[in-house]
C-alpha cells in the first residue's frame, strides 16, 4: 500500500499539483481578485481594491466608463475620496458621510465637501433632520444637531452614567429647627427669600437644557431622533456577567506565554435590554412596555413537555426577554417601526411605534419552533432588509412561506403583500432611488447560481440582467445605469466585469487576475448534481471525477454550518478545491455536499438539524456514501471524510457513529463538545445545556467516541478563539482513556481558527493527504 501512495503522489505530481503548490501564498500562486467596489457620486468612475503586482497588501485601483484600463489611484487621490458609506437627503443630491471620525457634507452634483466637525472624539451615525435642515450625531452615545445654514451645535439627550444623587431629606426635627430660625431672625427670612427669587430667575432666564437621563450601569445605543425632533428612542443594555476562557499563547515576539481572553460557553446568563422613549418637549422619559407582546409567554414546544407539573411554581410562565431593533420612521415622521426579537430567537415581531404615548401594535409576527433566520431577516438582532416605498408601505423579508421573500405591510391598516414567491432564496435587495423598481439577487434559476434582477414594485415582474452561469455581486451606480459585477464560476476566480443595467446587455471584462502558473493547470470544472437523502429530500453536491478511478473515495464537509459550496461559483474553499483537484488526479473521486442546515434552500434545509447536530445532516453524508458505492462504483470499504470547524465536528460524528461506512477522517479545528460553544450561534440549534440535556448529549462527538473504528486525524491551532483548543484536547484525553490507538493530534501554535501561515496549510494537507492514502 506505501509503494502504490508514494506512485500515485508522484504522478500528481508529474501533473503540475502538490500539497506545497496548491498550499502557497494564494496572492502569488492564484492572483488576487478584485474586492471592495464603490462607484463616484456622478457614476463615471469605479473604484476597486486589487493587487495584480502581487504586492503585501491590496492597492486601490479604478476605471471610468469611458477608459475601462485600470490604473492604480495615487495617495493623494486616494486620501482626498470621500467615505463610499454614508446617507442622502430626499433628493440625492448631498451626501452625509464619516471619515477619521469627523463628520463631512458632500454636494453630489459639485462634488464639493464641507466638512462640519473637527475633534479628537469620533463622531457617528450622522442623518438628515428638520426637513434636511439639520444634521443629528452621536457622540459619546449623545445625540447632537447641527444646523445647517449656521454651524450651531446643540445637544439633544445628555445621557449620564451612575444614578441621580438624591438630596439628603431632613428629619422632623431638622424641619422645625429650620422653621423657627427664619421666624426668629428676620435677616435670615430676608435672605431665604432672596436666594429663592434668585433661583427662579435664573430658572426662568437660563437655557433650555436637555434632559439628565441616569443609565446606572446600562449601555446606550440605538439612538434616534424622529424627523419633527421631538422623540428619542434609544435602548438600555446590561452586559451579562459570564466568565471567559483563556487561550494561552506560546509563541510570542516577548518570549512570554501571553493570555489571550475569550468568549464564554452557551448557557451563561443573558444580557438584558430595555426599549426607552424620551420626550424632549415634555422632558420625560417612558420605558415601552414588552409584556403584552402577542406571544410573549409562548415557550417553544421542547419546553412545554419540560413544564407539566401540577406544582404551581412550575406553572407559572415568565415573560420572554426581548431586545429591540433601530427605529425606522417615515419620511414626514407620520409613522415609525421597529422589530422586536425574542432572545431565545424564536419570534420576530414587527411592530407600529405611538411614540408619544410609548406603545406598541402589532404590524407582523414570524414564530418559528426552531429559531428564525434565512437571507434579510436580521441575523442578531438587527432589523435586517427593511425600508419605506411611501408614508404607508414597509418592506421587509421574511421566511414565513419556507422561504426567505420579500413583503410589503401597510402601517395604517396593516394589510400584508407577499412580493415574491417560489423554492428560492431572495439574497439581497436595493430599492431604487425613485422607489419604483427592487434590484434582487436571488438563486431562482438554480439553488447554485446568483443573479441580478430588476422588479417593477408595482407589476412586481422580474428581469434577469445578469446571464453568465455562476455567482454575480452586482453594484448598481447612483445614476442606475450601469452594473459593476465581480463575477466567478467554479473554476474561475472572481473578476470584475461592467455592462449597461438593461436586459440581454453584454458583460466586459475589466480586470484579469491570475498568475500563468495558476492558468497553466486544468482546472476541474466538478459537476453539480443532486440525489435523494434517505428521508426524500434533495441534497446538491459537487462531484469531482478522476480520469482513472482507484475506487476510493472522499467526502468534504464544509464548515459553518450555514453555508453554501455546491454552487457553480468560485469557492471560498479554494485550497481545498484545489486539493480536491490533487485527488482526482490520484485516482480519487471526491463529493462536497450541502447536507442539511447548508445556506441557499430554505427554512426547512436550514433548521433541519434542530436539537440534533450530527443527525439529518451526518445522514446526508451516509447518504452521499451510498450514491458513491452505487452510482459511481466506490470501494464502500474504501471512503474518507474530513472537513474544518462544522465539517471537523461532522466528520467526528461520522467516524464515532457510522464507524463502519468510514475508513479514515481529519477533522480540523472540531467542535468536540457543543456545550463548550458560544452561546448566540449554539443556542439557536440546541436551546440551552441546562434545558435541553439532551439535545447536547446527542450531538456532541465527545460522547460517542467510544464508537471510533477508523483512523483519525485531530488538527488545530493553538490560539483559535473560535473552537477552542480546549475541544480538542478533552477528546484526546477521552480517547486516551477509552484506549484508542488508531488516532493522531497536530497542533499548530501559531494559527487562529483560520490559519494564514502556508507552512501550517502544507503540513496540514500533507497529513490529510497521508491518511487518504491509506484508504
Amino acid at each position: 500500500m506505501f509503494f502504490f501512495a508514494f506512485l500515485i503522489t508522484q504522478i500528481a505530481l508529474g501533473q503540475g499539483l502538490s500539497v506545497d503548490k496548491i498550499m502557497q501564498d494564494p496572492k502569488i500562486w492564484i492572483g488576487t481578485s478584485p474586492s471592495n467596489l464603490f462607484w463616484s457620486e456622478d457614476s463615471k468612475t469605479l473604484y476597486f481594491s486589487w493587487n495584480p503586482d502581487k504586492n503585501k497588501g491590496d492597492s486601490l485601483y479604478k476605471i471610468t466608463i469611458d477608459n475601462r484600463i485600470p490604473t492604480k489611484v495615487l495617495p493623494q487621490e486616494r486620501r482626498a475620496l470621500p467615505s463610499n458609506a454614508g446617507v442622502y437627503n430626499k433628493a440625492f443630491s448631498k451626501k452625509l458621510y464619516t471619515k477619521n471620525g469627523d463628520i463631512f457634507l458632500m454636494d453630489c452634483g459639485s462634488g464639493q465637501v464641507r466638512q462640519l466637525t473637527n475633534t479628537n472624539e469620533a463622531e457617528q451615525s450622522p442623518r438628515f433632520a428638520n426637513e434636511e435642515k439639520s444634521i443629528v450625531f452621536i457622540k459619546n452615545t449623545n445625540l447632537f444637531l447641527i444646523t445647517i445654514a449656521t454651524g450651531e451645535l446643540s445637544q439633544i439627550t445628555n445621557f449620564q452614567t451612575g444614578n441621580k444623587r438624591a438630596e439628603a431629606k431632613a428629619n422632623e426635627q431638622e424641619k422645625w429647627l429650620k422653621q423657627d430660625q427664619l421666624a426668629l431672625f428676620e435677616v435670615l427670612k430676608e435672605r431665604a427669600d432672596k436666594k429663592k427669587e434668585a433661583e427662579r430667575i435664573q430658572k426662568i432666564d437660563a437655557p433650555k437644557r436637555p434632559k439628565d437621563i441616569y443609565t446606572d450601569d446600562k449601555q446606550v445605543d440605538g439612538q434616534v431622533l424622529s424627523p419633527d425632533g421631538r422623540f428619542v428612542s434609544y435602548r438600555l443594555n446590561k452586559a451579562a456577567t459570564a466568565k471567559g476562557t483563556i487561550i494561552p499563547n506560546y509563541v510570542t515576539e516577548s518570549g512570554f506565554t501571553e493570555d489571550i481572553p475569550g468568549r464564554s460557553k452557551v448557557g451563561y446568563s443573558l444580557s438584558s435590554s430595555e426599549f426607552l422613549i424620551y420626550d424632549t418637549q415634555k422632558d420625560t422619559v417612558k420605558t415601552i412596555d414588552l409584556s403584552n407582546i402577542q406571544g410573549i409567554k409562548d415557550l417553544p414546544d421542547y419546553a412545554k413537555e419540560a413544564k407539566k407539573d401540577t406544582s404551581k411554581k412550575a406553572q407559572k410562565i415568565e415573560n420572554r426577554k426581548v431586545i429591540a431593533s433601530v427605529v425606522s420612521w417615515n419620511e414626514d415622521g407620520s409613522a415609525a417601526v421597529v422589530w422586536l426579537r425574542s432572545f431565545d430567537n424564536k419570534d420576530r415581531w414587527l411592530m407600529k411605534l405611538d411614540a408619544e404615548n410609548a406603545k406598541l401594535s402589532l404590524l407582523d409576527r414570524q414564530r418559528d419552533e426552531a429559531w428564525i433566520g434565512g437571507p434579510g431577516t436580521g441575523f442578531g438582532f438587527g432589523g435586517g432588509t427593511q425600508g419605506w416605498l411611501n408614508n404607508d408601505l414597509f418592506y421587509y423579508q421574511s421566511e414565513a412561506d419556507g422561504y426567505s421573500h420579500l413583503y410589503t405591510v401597510n402601517v395604517k391598516n396593516g394589510q400584508k403583500q407577499q412580493l415574491t414567491k417560489g423554492q428560492f432564496e431572495v439574497q439581497s435587495v436595493e430599492l431604487s432611488r425613485d422607489k419604483k423598481t427592487f434590484y434582487l439577487t436571488t438563486n431562482e434559476v438554480h439553488p447554485g447560481e446568483q443573479h441580478f434582477y430588476r422588479m417593477d414594485i408595482i407589476t412586481n415582474e422580474r428581469i434577469r440582467l445578469t446571464k453568465a452561469t455562476g455567482g454575480h455581486q452586482a453594484l448598481l451606480s447612483p445614476n442606475e445605469k450601469s452594473i459593476a459585477s465581480l463575477y466567478s464560476y467554479t473554476n474561475k476566480p472572481w473578476e470584475l466585469y461592467l455592462q449597461d443595467n438593461r436586459a440581454g446587455a453584454e458583460a466586459s471584462q475589466i480586470t484579469k487576475s491570475l498568475s500563468a502558473d495558476f492558468q497553466a493547470y486544468s482546472w476541474r470544472d466538478p459537476k453539480v448534481i443532486s440525489f435523494k437523502a434517505s428521508d426524500g429530500v434533495d441534497v446538491y453536491a459537487r462531484v469531482y471525477e478522476p480520469k482513472k478511478k482507484n475506487k476510493a473515495a472522499v467526502i468534504f464537509v464544509h464548515g459553518a454550518g450555514y453555508l453554501q459550496n455546491a454552487h457553480k461559483w468560485w469557492s471560498s474553499y479554494f485550497r481545498e478545491y484545489q486539493f480536491h483537484n490533487l485527488l482526482a488526479d490520484l485516482g480519487y473521486t471526491v463529493i462536497d455536499i450541502d447536507y442539511r442546515a447548508s445556506a441557499g434552500y430554505g427554512r426547512n434545509h436550514r433548521t433541519g438539524i434542530y436539537r440534533f447536530m450530527g443527525g439529518k445532516d451526518l445522514n446526508d453524508h451516509l447518504d452521499a456514501a451510498k450514491y458513491l458505492t452505487e452510482k459511481y462504483g466506490i470501494d464502500p470499504k474504501r471512503i474518507g471524510i474530513y472537513g474544518g470547524s462544522y465539517g471537523g465536528f461532522i466528520t467526528l460524528m461520522a467516524m464515532f457513529t457510522s464507524p463502519d461506512t468510514f475508513k479514515a477522517g481529519a477533522a480540523l479545528r472540531p467542535v468536540t463538545d457543543w456545550a463548550a460553544y458560544n452561546h448566540g450561534y449554539t443556542s439557536n440549534i440546541l436551546n440551552e445545556p441546562f434545558t435541553d440535556s439532551l439535545a447536547y448529549r446527542k450531538s456532541s462527538p465527545i460522547y460517542h467516541a467510544a464508537g471510533l473504528k477508523g483512523k483519525l486525524l485531530i488538527c488545530h491551532g493553538l490560539v483559535d478563539v473560535n473552537v477552542h483548543i480546549q475541544d480538542s484536547f478533552r477528546l484526546a484525553q477521552r480517547l486516551m482513556e477509552l484506549k484508542k490507538e488508531n488516532w493522531e493530534l497536530a497542533i499548530y501554535p501559531v494559527e487562529d481558527h483560520g490559519f494564514v501561515e502556508p507552512s501550517s496549510w502544507t503540513d496540514e494537507y500533507k497529513r490529510i493527504l497521508k491518511l487518504f492514502e491509506g484508504l
